[in-house]
């Protein structure tokens, strides 16, 4: 047996060649489609003052994506709100904080990033724990950072700047692949939505929660990523193709249950705490 044909639901690189994906498929003679699954369209000025949040009233931005930053940017244009020079903003990786170059002056001073975890993002905004934040989401969202900021008890408000929606796939039939690659649980929400989950091969996923919502959806996940063994999604397709074409028989992906999100919030609950008992101290005396 042979994999020939994947589906990775991402754009097409802009310069092929310098794809990981480009060697793979050379690698093992197969041939890739790309082909988004879902689309991202930002909420209407009207949507977002609907959900009753000032821009004015915040002091510091975090987002995730460029399209949240794509949609602040345009709300506060369409509602003449002029962001002052004072707003500070947090990212989850550089690239993301990088992208803000389009709309505002690039200052370390005023932004932030983290290293694209969990972990590291929670950390960051917890450094600025005396500021009053507007966190940025696209719909559906994981409650994940939410809920952790609520725990903190920290000046939060969530705001939906984005939505999800499912892509056009009249033109696609997952019947034409052996493996389908999917990047976030939007991925698997549209395929379900669009297919009989029966009739579909089996999938690739990127992250917990692509694989958790995958499971759920009654897919087939024969690989995921990131791993020890598969750092990225390519690596992990790479081991597919080679278990496929030495006739091992591959289990289904497993969750793996990790309570080192759980430990790593109640920690910085702590060092909340001491500094705000320290603060009270110093103030006593």
């Amino acid at each position: 047996m042979k994999v020939n044909k994947i589906l990775v639901s991402q754009p097409r690189p802009a310069v092929m060649e310098k794809s990981p994906f480009y060697e793979f498929s050379q690698k093992n003679e197969l041939n890739i489609d790309y082909k988004p699954l879902i689309r991202v369209d930002g909420v209407t000025l009207k949507e977002f003052r609907a959900q009753r949040s000032e821009i004015l009233d915040h002091t510091t931005m975090i987002f995730s994506s460029r399209m949240t930053i794509d949609s602040f940017f345009r709300i506060c244009e369409e509602a003449r709100i002029t962001v002052p020079e004072t707003m500070k903003y947090i990212c989850n990786t550089e690239a993301v904080a990088l992208y803000l170059q389009k709309y505002i002056v690039y200052r370390k001073r005023k932004i932030s990033f983290a290293d694209g975890t969990f972990n590291s993002l929670l950390e960051l905004i917890v450094k600025h724990k005396d500021e009053k934040f507007m966190l940025a989401l696209t719909e559906p969202f994981k409650p994940e950072l939410p809920d952790a900021l609520a725990k903190l008890k920290l000046k939060v408000s969530p705001v939906v700047f984005a939505r999800t929606v499912s892509a056009d796939l009249k033109d696609t039939n997952p019947a034409d692949y052996d493996i389908i690659a999917l990047y976030s649980p939007n991925d698997v929400k549209a395929l379900t939505e669009n297919f009989d989950v029966e009739k579909l091969p089996v999938v690739a996923t990127f992250g917990e929660a692509t694989l958790r919502a995958a499971k759920e959806a009654g897919l087939k996940v024969k690989a995921m990523a990131p791993t020890p063994e598969a750092p990225s999604m390519v690596k992990a397709l790479d081991i597919y193709c080679s278990k496929v074409a030495s006739g091992q028989n591959i289990e289904d992906a497993e969750i793996q249950e990790d309570n080192n999100k759980e430990e790593f919030i109640r920690a910085q609950q702590s060092k909340l705490q001491k500094k705000t008992r320290t603060r009270t101290t110093k103030k006593s005396e």
